[in-house]
């Protein structure tokens, strides 16, 4: 089964995209096939060839999600949103599974963001698991290279894909 991972912002070198990565790699060394699909420089605005072909690469082959989110106002970002609303969603979508990790650099790490997520998720006919990783004060866990090297949510996430897989 594919797996991708959904970078679930399109700002430029954020923390997001370096726990998206984090999460790819972890999954490789589980030996499980999966991609990272990172929204930055894509028009998610409407249904463009660009935005069809992303859809062919890394959604609908996909049998499971696994969504990194920042947080955006006390949500998730709209560009992850539009996605969503511009895909084909029986195809991408219906019948699959998502995992939801929340980043952020306040306390909370966008746990409201990630419930909104669920809702939007649930809607699309998407079953999503009940661990939702919220990632607080990121900015403090990564080390000068960008690097996730906190031992201790590098266990959670650890564990957290463990229990996916087997979800």
């Amino acid at each position: 089964m594919l797996y991708t991972v959904i970078s679930g912002t399109n700002r430029k070198a954020s923390n997001t995209q370096k726990i998206a990565e984090v999460y790819l790699e972890l999954l490789k060394e589980k030996g499980i096939e999966a991609q990272l699909l990172s929204l930055v420089g894509l028009n998610t605005l409407e249904r463009t060839p660009e935005l069809e072909s992303v859809e062919k690469k890394y959604l609908i082959p996909a049998g499971k999600f696994i969504f990194i989110v920042p947080e955006y106002n006390g949500s998730f970002p709209g560009v992850l949103k539009a996605l969503m609303d511009n895909s084909d969603i029986q195809k991408a979508w219906w019948g699959k599974k998502a995992l939801l990790t929340g980043v952020s650099t306040g306390r909370a790490g966008n746990l409201r963001g990630m419930e909104h997520l669920t809702g939007v998720l649930h809607y699309l006919k998407v079953s999503v698991y009940y661990d939702k990783l919220p990632i607080s004060v990121v900015d403090r866990l990564l080390d000068q290279e960008g690097k996730l090297t906190d031992p201790a949510t590098l266990t959670v996430v650890g564990k957290q894909l463990d229990e996916f897989i087997a979800f």
